[in-house]
């Protein structure tokens, strides 16, 4: 294959392609070059039946029934094994964002106990809002002594060992009576994780169908719990978005700029980031250094963080991390924590660039670690941006070839920032979808995925749904790639059906909202229970879904989950590892949805992916009769 087939055989976006002609050219190793070293993969890995969990094995099971063993050494057969594998990704998904949730909600604590003096509270509306749903008094109180209160609720909520966790009942009743009748109503967001790990040691639950059932119970932990704490409290500390207009892909990338990339998912070092740059002194340090400023850049969910309350540029998605660097033109890349290749350092090696760690949570082997406390964050943040100042002056000029590509984009749509745009009320939401205009919502979320041609997916499936008329809400790496494509703008409207396009056009917005990082899925449930309940039925009744088409990480196995037990159907564009389960694969695909009220699809191409939301859609609209 040529150098160009390669690229666009890889990737759909421009500046991805111009990227990987590039690396070809320059030797440079990718993701993509490592994931074709894999081949051909662990078939065992693949269908999930390989176990690892105890030194009797490694085991694995005969995934066709032939000769090979049916059973691990502990009898374990492979609907357990399959079944315990599945709970430990919910689980370790349901950590990562929960583990965010707490990071935030210590932030809160520091700068309610006015020892975190760099962060204020930005949105006092929402924290008396979340204080009266917590039931903490705020007549006669300061916002310290309201934040400090809300920040111990929440505290306490992962360690609860008893439920529920608060924003659990912000789901319509007729979910919670079926949450609580299945015995999946979570308590803490910690003991759910914990029980997780502790159901799946070698000899503990060994019925399929019980891992399953707690796996629905951690993931609602998760977007019930840990991740919409993150969420609501990252919105009380930083700002609620509302919408802005910015640039996307790697052409926001300057030639004589320092460039500084912030790339993982925390906001509370992002944010600190993107104010240190805007210091008078670091932009006349920068200039002393020949540069003629300093532009600061997103990738994957802490670049959705800042779009959408900065209007900062974001560079890429997760595919395209390597391939900034290998731009030649970024002084440093800044990283927190989740989805960060420990791959970088070394490609980084090729050029000027510094990988600069800042969690104990994700130290990273030939980074520069500086580690980042909230209780000094602005003077932390300063010192990491003076040394990508400093390493502006190391830039080799030759090597520097970034592409021109960049698209405007608007973000920032939160539940909030979607109700004022319609007037301050759901109802012409609603209208719209009563009378047919709008035919549905769907939620595309996820992650890219070398198995998938990058950004494809996500791409040609929200194309099929809005030429449906079906209103797109989107978050993560899916939110990035529409907005390099184009999607995340009023003018899309002439992409979408003549219903959809309609409503866009006399509301003045975009046919696919964008509306945050990967955590930020939480604001979609929020927007779904405020739906069901001016309705008065449940989510599983809403002519609703949920799409992943380039899905990789455990993170969204949790998200899955958890939008699953919600009430919504979820398409997946990549298997996960269950097929060497028939039983378990079934009740995932059929028999969750005379249980919980939803199931999994699995669709590989996007368009029948589209198409089988579309007939979904359709058939909740017929039951409510407005079909």
């Amino acid at each position: 294959m040529t150098v160009e087939s390669i690229a666009v055989e890889r990737s759909s976006d421009p500046a991805s392609q111009y990227m990987l002609r590039v690396s070809e050219k320059g030797g440079f190793e990718t993701a993509w070059d490592r994931f074709e070293a894999q081949k051909p993969h662990c078939g065992y890995g693949e269908l999930g039946v390989c176990c690892r969990h105890c030194t009797m094995g490694p085991c694995r099971i005969d995934p066709f029934g032939d000769t090979g063993p049916k059973k691990g050494v502990c009898g374990a057969t492979a609907d357990t094994i399959v079944a315990r594998g599945l709970l430990r990704m919910i689980a370790a998904g349901a950590a990562a964002h929960s583990d965010h949730g707490r990071d935030i909600a210590h932030t809160l604590l520091l700068t309610a106990q006015g020892k975190a003096g760099s962060y204020e509270i930005k949105d006092e509306a929402k924290l008396h809002a979340l204080a009266v749903e917590y039931g903490i008094p705020t007549e006669g109180q300061t916002k310290e002594e309201i934040a400090l209160e809300l920040a111990r609720a929440v505290y306490a909520e992962f360690g609860n060992q008893e439920g529920p966790i608060r924003f659990t009942r912000r789901a319509p009743a007729k979910r919670v009576e079926l949450w609580e009748k299945l015995g999946v109503d979570p308590r803490g967001v910690d003991r759910e994780v914990v029980e997780s790990m502790h159901r799946t040691h070698i000899g503990v639950d060994n019925d399929p169908v019980n891992l399953i059932l707690h796996g629905l119970r951690t993931s609602i932990s998760d977007g019930w719990g840990g991740s919409m704490i993150a969420t609501e409290l990252s919105d009380v500390l930083f700002g609620t978005p509302a919408p802005v207009k910015a640039m996307a892909n790697l052409g926001v990338l300057e030639e004589d700029q320092v460039n500084i990339i912030v790339h993982g998912h925390e906001p509370t070092l992002s944010e600190m980031i993107v104010a240190a740059t805007q210091d008078p002194e670091m932009i006349e340090l920068a200039k002393q250094h020949g540069a003629e400023g300093i532009n600061v850049a997103g990738m994957c969910c802490t670049g959705n963080e800042v779009l959408m309350r900065h209007g900062v540029p974001i560079a890429g998605n997760l595919l395209q991390q390597e391939l900034a660097n290998i731009t030649g033109s970024v002084e440093a890349m800044i990283v927190d924590v989740q989805c960060i290749f420990p791959a970088l350092p070394e490609l980084a090696g090729c050029f000027h660039t510094k990988i600069i760690s800042t969690s104990p949570k994700a130290t990273v082997p030939g980074a520069t670690h500086i580690d980042f406390h909230e209780e000094h964050a602005y003077e932390i943040a300063k010192g990491i941006v003076r040394e990508a100042v400093l390493n502006y002056e190391n830039r080799n000029t030759a090597k520097v070839d970034i592409p021109e590509d960049k698209t405007e984009c608007m973000a920032g749509f939160s539940v909030e920032a979607i109700v004022k745009a319609l007037g301050g009320t759901l109802d012409p939401l609603l209208d719209a979808v009563k009378s047919g205009a709008v035919q549905g919502i769907v939620g595309v979320v996820g992650c890219n995925n070398p198995r998938v041609r990058h950004d494809y997916g996500h791409i040609a499936l929200v194309k099929k749904l809005i030429e449906g008329d079906v209103l797109v809400v989107n978050t993560g790496c899916n939110a990035i790639a529409c907005a390099k494509a184009g999607l995340l703008l009023p003018e899309a409207a002439e992409m979408a059906g003549p219903g959809l396009k309609a409503v866009c056009e006399a509301v003045g917005i975009p046919p696919v909202l964008h509306m945050g990082s990967c955590v930020d899925i939480s604001r979609i449930l929020v927007a779904c229970a405020a739906i069901a309940n001016a309705l008065g039925v449940d989510i599983s009744d809403l002519p609703v879904a949920g799409a992943a088409p380039e899905w990789m990480s455990e993170k969204a196995v949790s998200i899955g989950t958890y939008v699953v037990s919600s009430g919504i159907y979820c398409v997946l564009g990549v298997a996960p590892p269950v097929l060497g389960s028939p039983a378990v694969t079934q009740l995932l695909t059929e028999g969750a949805e005379g249980v919980i009220g939803a199931k999994f699809a699995v669709e590989p191409d996007p368009v029948k992916a589209g198409e089988l939301i579309l007939q979904h859609i359709q058939n909740k609209r017929e039951a409510l009769g407005i079909g």
